[in-house]
C-alpha cells in the first residue's frame, strides 16, 4: 500500500500514453464529424426523425442533456457543429488542453445524447474516455502546450521568477497545485486502464456463456448477417474455412478473458498485437470502424513511456540518416559546369 501511495503522488505516470489517447480520440471524433457532415441534419439536426422535442422527452426520463436541444434553430445547430469540429481539432493538437478537455467531453456527451439510438458501442467508449481524460495531464507531451512550456523554459529561469521571491507563497501554491494534478492524473490513468480491462473481461465472460462461442460458430453467424456485410464476397470467402472460423472464435474468447492477467509481463505485447489484428478485422469484415478505432486507441494506455520514447528516437535517427544521406549525395555529385563553359556541339557540315 505504501508503494502504491508513493506511485500515486510521486510523479505523473504514462504521460506519453495520455497524449496518445488525447491525439487518438480527438482525431477520431474529428474524422467522425467530418465524415458525417453531409448527414449531420438527419442525425443530430432539426431535420432529424428523432426531433429535438422527442430528445427532450427522453432526457426527462433518462437524465441526459445536450446543448443541441437548447434551440430548434438551424443556425444554432450549424454553430454548434462548427464549434464541435474546432474543439476536436484543438483538443487533438493540445492547445489549452485543460479547457479543451472539458469542452471536448461536453461536446461528445451532447452529440451522444442527441442521437442515442444511432450509436454503435464505439460512441460509448469515446464518451467514457473523454470524461476520464478531463482529469489527466494529457497535454504534457506532444502538444502545443508542451511546445509553449519548452520555449518558456528555454527563455531562462529569470523570466519565470515571481516578484515575491523564493520566500513567498507562490512557490508553495505551485507545488501544491502540481501535487493535486499528479494525483488526479495518475488516478485517471488507472481508471482508464481498469475500464479497458473490465471491458475485455466482461466481453470474454459473456461470450463463454453463449453456446455459439462454445461450439465455435459465432463468427459464422456474424459473417452472414446482412447488416454487417460491407464486403459480402470477402465474408463468404472467409466463412468457407470452417477450421479457421472455429479457431478465431476460441482465440477471441481466450484473448479477452486472459487480457487483464497478462498486463504485468512481456506477454502483453503479443496479446496487444493480436487484439489489434482482431479490431482491424472487425472494422473491415463487420463494418464497425468507429468501434474498432476506439478500442485500438484505448489499448495504447498499456504501452509504457519507454515504448513511445523509443519511437521518437527511431524517428530522430531516421531523420538524421536522411540528412546525412542528402549531404553525402551533394558532396559526391560532380560540379555542374557553367553555361558559358559548356562546349558547343558542332553540327553537320554544309
Amino acid at each position: 500500500m505504501s508503494a502504491l501511495f508513493v506511485l500515486l503522488i510521486e510523479r505523473p505516470i504514462s504521460l506519453y500514453a495520455a497524449a496518445a489517447l488525447r491525439i487518438g480520440y480527438g482525431l477520431l471524433y474529428l474524422v467522425f464529424l467530418l465524415r458525417e457532415f453531409p448527414h449531420r441534419d438527419e442525425i443530430w439536426g432539426p431535420g432529424s426523425p428523432w426531433t429535438p422535442a422527442l430528445a427532450r422527452q427522453l432526457f426527462d426520463q433518462s437524465g441526459w442533456a445536450s446543448v443541441l436541444t437548447l434551440s430548434d434553430s438551424r443556425a444554432y445547430f450549424e454553430t454548434c457543429y462548427a464549434a464541435a469540429v474546432v474543439t476536436s481539432a484543438l483538443f487533438m493538437l493540445g492547445w489549452r488542453t485543460r479547457a479543451m478537455s472539458v469542452l471536448f467531453a461536453l461536446m461528445v456527451a451532447s452529440f451522444h445524447a442527441r442521437a442515442i439510438f444511432m450509436t454503435d458501442g464505439g460512441d460509448n467508449l469515446i464518451l467514457l474516455m473523454a470524461v476520464y481524460l478531463v482529469f489527466t495531464a494529457c497535454g504534457r507531451r506532444w502538444s502545443l502546450d508542451a511546445r509553449r512550456a519548452r520555449l518558456r523554459s528555454v527563455a531562462g529561469p529569470a523570466a519565470r521568477l515571481s516578484p515575491g521571491g523564493a520566500g513567498g507563497l507562490r512557490p508553495h501554491l505551485r507545488d501544491a497545485r502540481l501535487g493535486v494534478v499528479t494525483v488526479l492524473h495518475n488516478c485517471g490513468m488507472f481508471v482508464i486502464a481498469a475500464q479497458v480491462c473490465f471491458l475485455y473481461g466482461a466481453a470474454g465472460l459473456y461470450k463463454v456463456q453463449g453456446g455459439t462461442w462454445g461450439n465455435g460458430t459465432a463468427l459464422h453467424y456474424a459473417l452472414n448477417l446482412h447488416l454487417f456485410q460491407p464486403w459480402p464476397e470477402l465474408s463468404r470467402m472467409l466463412d468457407a474455412h470452417e477450421v479457421l472460423i472455429t479457431a478465431a472464435c476460441y482465440l477471441t474468447v481466450l484473448l479477452q478473458v486472459a487480457f487483464p492477467f497478462v498486463l504485468f509481463g512481456r506477454l502483453k505485447y503479443p496479446v496487444l498485437g493480436m487484439l489489434l489484428t482482431m479490431h482491424v478485422g472487425i472494422a473491415v469484415l463487420l463494418g464497425l470502424p468507429l468501434f474498432s478505432a476506439a478500442m485500438i486507441v484505448a489499448d495504447a494506455v498499456f504501452l509504457p513511456d519507454r515504448f513511445y520514447r523509443s519511437l521518437g528516437a527511431l524517428r530522430l535517427a531516421a531523420r538524421r540518416r536522411a540528412v546525412q544521406d542528402t549531404g553525402a549525395d551533394r558532396r559526391e555529385a560532380p560540379p555542374r559546369p557553367e553555361a558559358g563553359l559548356v562546349p558547343a556541339q558542332s553540327g553537320p557540315a554544309g
